[in-house]
């Protein structure tokens, strides 16, 4: 009996035969079609991304934790963290709903995908900014700064996750790593958009925004190339499906020129790094070594500000790596080179690092103090020089100049806001003799209303050079005078008055205040 021969594949027969290349271009052509592009459901495929790329309660909440957990892992410049983040993105269904209309000209699907995608970025940088302005770590972060300069290769991953989720999809093989696949490109850049919208940093807002922008195009449109390429059907024309196809090219040439411009930038400041690094290292010994090397870039001209540590004082190392940087770059370059002589042995180049780190903290804490100096002087109504400063003990005083309705608890609550600013400093707010409130009392004590006063005449009584006179009827009046000895005011007692209240006013109220530290002021003795 005769064995018929299985038929080979229709490319296969090409190939055997040696026909042309435009004959075999065909062939494979008809085998990816009915071949590869056949095997897909093509309607389970979309229904299943249909319902992925509609705006939900499951949708909106996990976005929120996604964009949570991710700012928080870009202030503590955490990956895991940030990588976590990724995991709950739910950020995949839009943007590849987005790119899936697109191939199929159902621009019902597309509008609904666009909306979830804008109404989800909005809130999740609302959502981070949040945080970012609660929060008391406001840096930024190495993880920050890497998403605010897009470039080519930040296309390449765009591009790349775009491929995985789309094949893994339309394959019908998605999962959890393909959802963060997609949120690698676009939360993390959505969440430090809102870290720079909370600290009013533009330029890490417009850095982060262009690449969320560009990954969120990269990846739609490749998402669409990938339909296309699978043959999902459109309801477009011919003429519109090319006129699509250009668009798309279009583009990716259009975000890949800035980007390509902006990778050669980072390509050219990473050969001057090295070149400043050479020409530094080869004007000293072989002992010297490099402390630290700032390069300034944006600055004109280019300024590298340098830390040596050497055996040897290289007097003319500064003019020679000066003329040497310039010849390579072809222009003008600053150069200030800082030598600290040190011995020839690690030790001693461990003490000069030490030393140098030494000074760079003297020179941090000499920066807060003229800070807080100049908000205290701006606060109080007075010069700089009226602020007095207690560096070896983190204290600070200066006395207030009397404010047009201002009481006592208005310079109360400047001096506690100031406190919370710099709070590892004391802060003392001496301020004006303002009048004192009463204090109202009930069978026990203070009432509410008695008790806030009372604390705020302990606070003025302590930084007011004055005793208190206190005016009631006992033993009302011999309460309030120990609850205020019991803090270190001093009273004068006046008998007279009402029942339920007593009275406080300065026993020299044309005195102007003289500013006292408050350890003598809790120390001064009551006047009986």
């Amino acid at each position: 009996m005769t064995q018929t021969k299985p038929s080979l594949p229709a490319h296969e027969k090409a190939i055997r035969r040696g026909d042309s290349f435009t004959d075999l271009l065909l062939s494979w052509r008809l085998w990816w079609r009915h071949s590869v592009c056949a095997s897909v459901d093509q309607a389970d495929v979309i229904e299943q991304r249909r319902e992925e790329a509609v705006i939900s309660a499951r949708y909106l909440f996990m976005l929120a934790m996604s964009a949570g957990i991710a700012v928080l892992g870009l202030l503590l410049s955490s990956p895991a963290v940030v990588i976590g983040a990724m995991l709950l993105s739910p950020l995949m269904g839009p943007i590849i709903g987005l790119g899936f209309s697109l191939a199929t000209g159902d621009f019902g699907w597309l509008r609904k995908s666009a909306k979830a995608l804008a109404v989800g970025s909005v809130i999740a940088v609302g959502f981070t900014a949040l945080i970012v302005a609660l929060s008391p770590i406001q840096t930024v972060t190495a993880e920050i700064a890497a998403r605010t300069r897009p470039n080519l290769f930040d296309l390449f991953v765009a591009l790349f996750s775009a491929l995985a989720g789309a094949y893994a999809m339309i394959r019908g093989r998605e999962g959890t790593v393909v959802g963060v696949a997609i949120a690698t490109a676009l939360m993390p850049p959505l969440a430090v958009v809102g870290f720079g919208l909370a600290t009013f940093n533009w330029t890490v807002f417009s850095g982060a925004l262009l690449l969320y922008v560009t990954n969120l195009i990269t990846i739609a449109l490749t998402a669409t190339v990938m339909a296309r390429l699978y043959g999902f059907r459109t309801n477009l024309t011919q003429n519109q499906t090319r006129l699509q196809d250009v668009i798309v090219i279009a583009s990716f040439v259009a975000l890949a020129i800035p980007l390509g411009l902006s990778l050669n930038q980072i390509r050219k400041e990473a050969i001057f790094s090295r070149q400043a690094n050479a020409a530094i290292a080869d004007s000293f010994t072989a002992n010297a070594r490099i402390s630290s090397l700032d390069i300034d870039f944006k600055g004109d001209p280019i300024s590298v500000v340098a830390t040596v540590l050497t055996p040897e004082i290289a007097p003319r190392a500064q003019e020679m790596v000066q003329r040497r940087l310039a010849r390579a770059l072809g222009d003008p370059v600053a150069v200030t080179i800082e030598q600290f002589k040190v011995g020839t042995s690690a030790s001693a180049a461990e003490e000069a690092q030490l030393a140098a780190a030494r000074a760079q903290a003297q020179e941090a804490t000499d920066r807060e103090i003229r800070d807080l100096v100049e908000l205290l002087a701006l606060v109080a109504g007075v010069e700089e020089t009226d602020v007095l400063i207690d560096r070896d003990n983190r204290r600070a005083m200066v006395t207030a100049k009397p404010l047009d309705g201002a009481e006592l608890l208005a310079y109360r609550e400047l001096e506690q806001r100031i406190a919370r600013r710099v709070d590892d400093w004391t802060i003392t707010l001496v301020p004006p003799a303002r009048s004192l409130p009463d204090i109202t009392l009930s069978e026990t004590g203070p009432d509410e209303d008695g008790a806030l006063a009372l604390n705020l005449a302990e606070w003025a009584g302590k930084r007011i050079s004055a005793p208190i006179e206190v005016t009631g009827r006992e033993p009302e009046l011999t309460q309030v005078r120990r609850l205020l000895a019991a803090d270190g005011v001093a009273t004068v007692p006046v008998d007279g008055g009402s029942t339920g209240r007593v009275s406080l006013r300065w026993s020299a109220p044309d005195t102007l205040p003289v500013a006292v530290p408050p350890e003598e002021a809790s120390a001064a003795p009551s006047q009986n």
